[in-house]
């Protein structure tokens, strides 16, 4: 897209009218290529957020199929859609709701090699598993292209996310949770703990409002760009804590030491 009809005018008048967006960052958000691995309650919100927002391109990732226990935090989902692939769902939620967003929809696991061309077709990758090993598998690859990552965790009544631009002597996700095993799951899934709506939702709002910051250029504006803080939010307390973080001498795929590099699930 190169300008606005006088309809795309209207329908996202509200975001042109910020002076940090203006119509050059709404063009920006509607060129915009996302890919975002993870269809559960993270990336279901996100993927809507970023949809009404205009962003162009969308791939969505997930091999999982939608289950009743879904229901209370996905919100893209309905008992209709139970036993359906997860990302076939939302991305027809996603035309209903803007049909001028291209969107592609891949219900498998991707090994290194898919995964490393999804990234490359990307201008920024959002991590909305919650899967250890998936999560190590997208920081590398995106470390390998330096492709800006979001990544987002909800479990309980706690969220956290943080940003990785992967410039020189920023640390990465690896540096934040080292001595992983690849072929462990993370013990803090929904399943296993619980987790209320409305903190996954609250994470998956910072994710998106991360992206359309980035997209637009808003975060280098406000000098946040660089920053390497992890955001940790506490719904019982209502409150979000920054803590920096540096970069890991000895990280295994930032400080030139070797990383596995093995696959599971995308899940949310």
């Amino acid at each position: 897209m190169s300008k606005f009809s006088d309809v795309d005018f209207i329908r996202y008048q509200r975001q042109i009218s910020l002076p940090e967006i203006g119509e050059s960052g709404q063009l920006k958000i509607n060129n915009s290529n996302v890919l975002i691995i993870g269809c559960g309650g993270l990336g279901t919100s996100v993927s809507l957020l970023l949809a009404g927002a205009g962003v162009g391109n969308i791939v969505l990732v997930d091999d999982d199929k939608v289950e009743l226990s879904n229901l209370h935090r996905q919100l893209a989902y309905t008992e209709s859609d139970i036993g359906r692939a997860k990302c076939e769902v939302l991305k027809q939620q996603i035309l209903i709701r803007n049909r001028q967003c291209r969107v592609r929809a891949i219900d498998k696991r991707l090994a290194d090699e898919q995964l490393n061309l999804e990234v490359m077709l990307a201008d920024l990758v959002i991590d909305c598993c919650d899967n250890m090993a998936t999560r190590q598998q997208i920081n590398r690859i995106c470390h390998q292209q330096i492709t800006c990552l979001i990544s987002g965790s909800a479990t309980q009544w706690a969220g956290q996310f943080s940003e990785y631009t992967y410039v020189e002597n920023q640390p990465c996700f690896a540096c934040l949770s080292p001595d992983v095993p690849s072929d462990v799951s993370e013990p803090s899934s929904c399943s296993k703990q619980g987790v209320l709506g409305p903190v996954v939702n609250m994470i998956a709002s910072v994710q998106a409002l991360a992206a359309l910051k980035r997209i637009t250029n808003t975060a280098m504006i406000h000098g946040d760009c660089d920053k390497n803080l992890l955001h940790c939010f506490d719904g019982k307390s209502m409150s979000f804590r920054a803590y920096s973080f540096v970069k890991n001498p000895d990280c295994r795929v930032c400080g030139g030491q070797p990383e596995a590099g093995d696959k599971d699930e995308h899940n949310d």
